[in-house]
């Protein structure tokens, strides 16, 4: 049903990922738009402005190295890489990053799906500061209390200032498997900072998971923790079986747990929505740098389109989860509830360069259909408002889990 998509999907944004924001400690997934060892392009022109002087960078370095009281210790090519995340930096984009050689060989493991050592927690950027987005299911992180929202203020014994940057706090956090880390966090809500020793382990990060709840099992509780596999075929692949299963159960109700996804393919998104909405819906707009705007739409024949829905979500929902929350709540295809989501809609493209490290920019923007953009200003916001409390954390309660169950058996 679905084959010509698929081939489309596969041929122009097969690696277009939703997530920008977040960072699994240990490693990144931001968002892709394909990869390119493109050096020469326009991207890094040769030429420069006539208002940029060049010379200036050249001579600061020359001074650094012949002048710098410990220039012995002075690593050249650490100053180089230093002066180019400056440079990225400044354009104040927490998604667009350069990446070492070092960080880009463990962002590459990661997106291939391997197993990587660490504690299990997505970190993104609110105002300055670095937070836990949300903490992997089944990972150290989150065993040890670890809560969405969190504001991380000490690693170990080092305190995070306003010039670190989330790669920054991964650095410190990372590290192999049985080895402690002590955060020291602050709790939404709460005024006093607590310590939270947490040991490092292998993290494995399942994509989806499906099981049938209710005192009949009359409802399919499908959990898409990432939108992002080894490859999008492989994700699609989990989706169609998992969706086969549903719709072979023959239940008409289903919650969709969109709750701590921090994104992943863009074309994931799309594909999911495909399958709740009739022909003709917008489900995403793309915004590129020249302004020009692509619509994503439904097209005919989804297997989910008469199921009864509710669409979790809270605070660690992200970008592609977003844009597949904010279509089916524009479409009012189905109920969303629990919290506002982080608020992050655009994509990057990763430049591999020729010493090993990369760029990821920024390139595109993702639009809701009414075409608002997706930002922490304008995030999606559920229809019923159900928060999960620090108690209901510790408790192992979710209210939002059983309002949603709640609605289903009205």
């Amino acid at each position: 049903m679905k084959e010509e998509d698929q081939k489309d999907n596969e041929q122009g944004f097969q690696k277009v990922i939703g997530i920008g924001m977040a960072i699994v400690v240990v490693f990144t997934m931001g968002l892709i738009v394909g990869r390119s060892v493109d050096v020469g392009s326009s991207i890094f022109p040769i030429t420069t402005s006539k208002n940029l002087d060049m010379e200036m960078f050249w001579k600061v370095l020359d001074l650094a190295r012949k002048n710098y009281v410990d220039s012995e210790e002075i690593v050249e090519e650490d100053l180089v890489y230093g002066a180019i995340k400056g440079m990225v930096s400044s354009l104040n984009d927490p998604a667009t990053v350069f990446l070492t050689p070092e960080e880009t060989e463990e962002y590459d493991a990661a997106s291939e799906g391997k197993f990587f050592e660490g504690i299990g927690a997505e970190l993104g950027y609110d105002n300055g500061q670095v937070i836990v987005v949300t903490p992997l299911e089944g990972s150290p992180a989150k065993a040890a209390g670890i809560r969405p929202g969190d504001y991380i203020l000490k690693i170990d014994d080092y305190e995070l200032t306003s010039g670190d940057t989330v790669y920054d706090a991964v650095a410190k956090i990372r590290g192999e498997a049985g080895t402690e880390v002590v955060l020291t966090v602050l709790h939404q809500g709460e005024s006093e900072p607590v310590e939270i020793t947490i040991t490092r382990d292998e993290i494995t990060i399942p994509s989806m998971s499906l099981e049938f709840i209710g005192s009949n099992q009359e409802i399919a509780h499908f959990k898409i923790g990432r939108f992002t596999e080894a490859s999008y075929d492989l994700w699609i692949s989990q989706w169609d079986k998992n969706v086969q299963d549903i719709v072979d159960s023959g239940v008409d109700k289903m919650i969709l747990d969109l709750r701590g996804n921090p994104g992943g393919f863009f074309d994931a998104a799309i594909y999911a929505g495909d399958d709740f909405l009739g022909e003709g819906f917008v489900i995403s707009k793309q915004k590129d740098a020249k302004g020009n705007i692509k619509d994503y739409n439904s097209t005919e024949g989804g297997d989910l389109l008469d199921v009864e829905l509710v669409v979790l979500i809270n605070s660690g929902s992200a970008s592609a989860s977003e844009i597949l929350s904010g279509a089916l709540k524009q479409a009012e295809r189905g109920i969303l509830i629990g919290e506002e989501t982080f608020g992050k809609g655009t994509a990057q493209r990763v430049y591999d360069l020729e010493d090993g490290s990369s760029l990821h920019l920024t390139i595109l923007k993702w639009l809701l259909p009414d075409g608002s953009s997706i930002e922490r200003d304008n995030a999606i916001t559920p229809e019923i408002e159900v928060k999960l409390t620090n108690e209901d954390f510790i408790e192992g309660n979710d209210p939002q889990l059983d309002k949603a169950i709640e609605e289903l058996n009205k």
